[in-house]
C-alpha cells in the first residue's frame, strides 16, 4: 500500500472538487447552447419577436402579426421560415395520351395527342403518397432556334422555370409536395396543334391533371399555379375539371380571351395579332409543328371583325370567343378552391379579371381568397421588380407592397387543400391602397361601401367632343375630408353620335388627383358596348346614348381638399382608336352624366388594417431600397 501525505491528498481533493465545479458549469453552458440550437431548429427564423405571441408555430401566426416575425429576407423571393426536410429527385419525363373530341383533331398530321410532363419527386419514405403542385404553359422550349435576331430557345420543361418551378422546388418540394411542369399542346415536346386557350388546349390540360392524380405515388390531390398564360391554364383546368383538381392559384391569369383584350368593347392593340403571335413565338419551323387546328383560321380573323363590325354580327359570326370564356364554366362545374393574385397596376391582364370574379366565386360556393397589391404584372414577393414602378403606377406603395410572407400564405393554403392539414384559410381579400397600406376585407369591393353620386353639372368642365383631334375634361371640387375610394367607380356618360353615319365611337377616361397630378385609375368604353359587358349594339347617327362606363378596380386615398379631375380622350394607353375616331362623339358634361365613387370608412384604428413584414428594414436583404 502506498501512503500519500495528508496535505497532498487534501490538495488533490480540492483540485478534483474545483474540476468538478468547472465541468458542471461547462456542462450547463453546453446544455443551454444545445437548448437554443434545438429551439432555433424547431422555431426557425420565423419565430415571432414578441414573446407574448410565442404560443404560435410559425405557420399559425395570424396575418395581423406576421410583421413581427423574424423572416429571412436574403432571397429574391419569399422564403418559408424553416426549411423542409426532404431531398428530391428528378426530373422524370412522361407523356399523357389525350382523347380529344372530333372537333379538335389535327388537320394535316393526325398523330396521338400527347401532353409532356416533367416531374420532380420528394424523397419521402416508401409507401407515403404525395400531392402535386403543377404549372402549365406554352413557354417551355420556345424561341427562334438560334435564328438571327431571335436568339436561342427558352429552357425546356425539364428545367425548373424562374417563376413557379424553381420556387416550388426550393420551398415546397422539401415539405413533401411533388412538382410538375407541363407543356401545352403544340409546344415543347407536347404534340398536337397549339389551340390557343381553346377546347383542345383545355382538354389536354385537364387530362394531364387527371393523370397526375391517378399515379400510384399520388395522394390524389393536384394544385395548379402560374402567372399570365400559366395562370389562364388554371382556369382552363377548372372548366371541366378532374376530380383530382383541388385548388388553383391563378396569378394574373385571364378569365377569357375576349375579356383579356376588350374592356367594354374597347380593343387593346395587341388583340389584333395575339393568336398568330402566340403560335409564332412558341412553335418552331419543323414538320412536327405544322399541324393545324379547326380554329387556326378564325382565330386571327375574329379580332379584326370584332373591332370593325361589332353590333352588326362581326363579333358573333362564330363561337371563337365563347369557347375561350373560362369563368362561367368554372362557376358551373368546379368544386375546388381558388387563390386569386393580382396587381392593381397590371396592364397586361387588367385587375377587372379578379373583381367581381372574387365575389362570384365565393357566391357560387367556391372557397376563394385573394391578394391584390399595387404591383404590375408580377408576383407579390418580387421587390426587385416592384421597385421599378413609376409614380401613379404603383411607386407610392413601394416598398410596402412586397409581400415577403407570401410563402407562408401558400404553405397554409397547399397544406389544407392538398394534404388536409390545418385549418381552412378564410376567404378574405387582402387589398393595398395606393399609398401602400394593407387592409383585409371579407368581400371586395366591400359590402359596407357607400356610393357618392355626383352629377357633372356640379363640375367644372372643358370641351364637349371626343375624337382623334378633340378631348374633354371635368373636375370635381375638393372634399372637406380625406376619402377612401375602394372598388370600381362608374362614369355614366351621356353622349351624342354624329350626323355622319359611323358605327362606333370611344371614350377613354383617366382619373387624377388634381392637386398633385397623380394618376388614380382609368376606364374605357366603345359606344357599341354602351350597356357594358360583351354584347354589342349598333350605333345610329345623331342619337343620344348613355354609356355605362366602369373603371378598373382601384383602392386609393384622396387627401382632404384634393379635387378629382377626369380627362376624356378617344383612346388611351394600350388601346386602339375606334373605327370612328375621326368623327368622334359628343359628350354632355351636365346633369345627364354622373360620376359614382364607392367610398369606405376605415379609421386608423380599424381592425382590418394590418402591416406587411418590413423586409426593407433588414440590412442583409438583397433587393434593398
Amino acid at each position: 500500500m502506498i501512503h500519500r501525505p495528508l496535505g497532498r491528498c487534501m490538495a488533490e481533493a480540492d483540485e478534483r472538487r474545483e474540476l468538478l465545479r468547472l465541468n458542471l458549469a461547462l456542462g450547463a453552458t453546453i446544455g443551454v447552447v444545445i437548448l437554443f440550437i434545438v429551439l432555433a431548429s424547431v422555431w426557425g427564423s420565423g419565430a415571432v419577436q414578441n414573446s407574448n405571441d410565442s404560443k404560435y408555430s410559425w405557420w399559425e401566426v395570424p396575418l395581423q402579426d406576421r410583421h413581427k416575425m423574424d423572416l429571412d429576407f436574403t432571397g429574391s423571393r419569399s422564403q418559408l421560415p424553416v426549411n423542409g426536410t426532404y431531398n428530391w429527385s428528378g426530373p422524370t419525363e412522361h407523356f399523357v395520351e389525350v382523347d380529344l373530341p372530333a372537333s379538335e383533331q389535327d388537320a394535316g398530321y393526325p398523330e396521338p395527342a400527347l401532353m409532356h410532363v416533367a416531374l420532380w419527386m420528394p424523397d419521402v419514405p416508401e409507401g407515403q403518397k404525395v400531392p402535386v403542385i403543377a404549372t402549365v404553359h406554352p413557354y417551355y422550349d420556345f424561341g427562334g432556334e438560334g435564328a438571327p435576331g431571335a436568339g436561342d430557345d427558352s429552357s425546356p420543361n425539364t428545367v425548373p422555370d424562374g417563376g413557379v418551378g424553381f420556387w416550388v422546388l426550393d420551398q415546397f418540394v422539401p415539405y413533401g409536395f411533388a412538382l410538375a411542369q407541363i407543356s401545352t399542346f403544340g409546344t415543347g415536346k407536347s404534340t398536337h396543334c397549339q389551340d390557343v386557350k381553346g377546347l383542345g388546349e383545355q382538354t389536354g390540360i385537364q387530362a394531364a391533371v387527371h393523370w397526375l392524380g391517378e399515379q400510384e405515388w399520388s395522394n390524389g390531390n393536384v394544385g395548379l399555379m402560374g402567372k399570365s398564360y400559366a395562370g389562364t391554364t388554371n382556369w382552363e383546368a377548372a372548366q371541366n375539371p378532374s376530380e383530382h383538381l383541388k385548388t388553383i392559384v391563378p396569378i394574373s391569369g385571364s378569365i377569357g380571351v375576349q375579356q383579356m383584350f376588350y374592356r367594354n368593347g374597347s380593343s387593346e392593340a395587341r388583340a389584333m395579332l395575339y393568336d398568330v403571335l402566340y403560335e409564332g413565338a412558341t412553335t418552331d419551323p419543323t414538320e412536327d409543328d405544322m399541324r393545324m387546328c379547326s380554329d387556326d383560321i378564325i382565330g386571327p380573323i375574329s379580332p379584326f371583325t370584332t373591332w370593325l363590325g361589332a353590333g352588326m354580327g362581326g363579333d358573333q359570326w362564330n363561337d371563337y370567343w365563347d369557347e375561350r370564356y373560362h369563368l362561367q364554366d368554372v362557376l358551373d362545374n368546379y368544386e375546388g378552391s381558388v387563390y386569386l393574385v393580382w396587381g392593381f397596376q397590371d396592364w397586361n391582364v387588367d385587375p377587372y379579371h379578379a373583381f367581381p370574379t372574387f365575389g362570384l366565386l365565393n357566391d357560387a360556393g367556391i372557397h376563394t381568397r385573394a391578394i391584390i397589391g399595387q404591383w404590375a404584372h408580377n408576383y407579390p414577393d418580387q421587390p426587385d421588380r416592384h421597385n421599378g414602378l413609376s409614380s401613379g403606377y404603383g411607386a407610392e406603395a413601394y416598398p410596402n407592397m412586397s409581400r415577403m410572407d407570401w410563402a407562408i400564405e401558400l404553405y397554409n393554403w397547399f397544406n389544407y387543400y392538398l394534404k388536409d392539414i390545418g385549418e381552412e384559410p378564410t376567404p378574405i381579400a387582402q387589398v393595398q391602397t395606393n399609398d401602400g397600406n394593407w387592409h383585409a376585407e371579407e368581400t371586395w369591393p366591400p359590402e359596407d361601401k357607400e356610393w357618392m353620386k355626383i352629377t357633372l353639372d356640379a363640375a367644372e368642365s372643358t370641351g364637349g367632343w371626343v375624337s382623334s383631334s378633340a378631348s374633354a375634361s371635368f373636375t370635381i371640387a375638393g372634399f372637406e375630408e380625406e376619402v377612401h375610394i375602394s372598388g370600381l367607380p362608374t362614369l355614366h356618360l351621356s353622349v351624342n353620335s354624329p350626323l355622319i353615319p359611323c358605327n362606333g365611337g370611344q371614350v377613354f377616361a383617366t382619373m387624377f388627383d388634381d392637386e398633385t397630378g397623380l394618376r388614380l385609375g382609368h376606364a374605357t368604353m366603345d359606344l357599341r358596348y354602351r350597356d357594358g359587358g360583351y354584347e354589342a349594339n349598333a350605333v345610329a347617327p345623331n342619337q343620344n346614348y348613355l354609356m355605362l362606363m366602369e373603371f378598373n378596380p382601384l383602392d386609393v386615398i384622396l387627401p382632404a381638399g384634393h379635387a378629382i379631375r377626369v380627362d376624356l380622350t378617344e383612346s388611351g394607353e394600350d388601346y386602339l382608336p375606334s373605327p370612328c375616331a375621326a368623327t368622334g362623339i359628343g359628350v354632355a358634361l351636365d346633369q345627364s352624366s354622373e360620376l359614382g365613387l364607392p367610398l369606405i370608412d376605415r379609421p386608423d384604428d380599424d381592425y382590418r388594417w394590418f402591416l406587411a413584414p418590413p423586409w426593407w428594414e433588414d440590412p442583409d436583404n438583397v433587393a434593398g431600397v
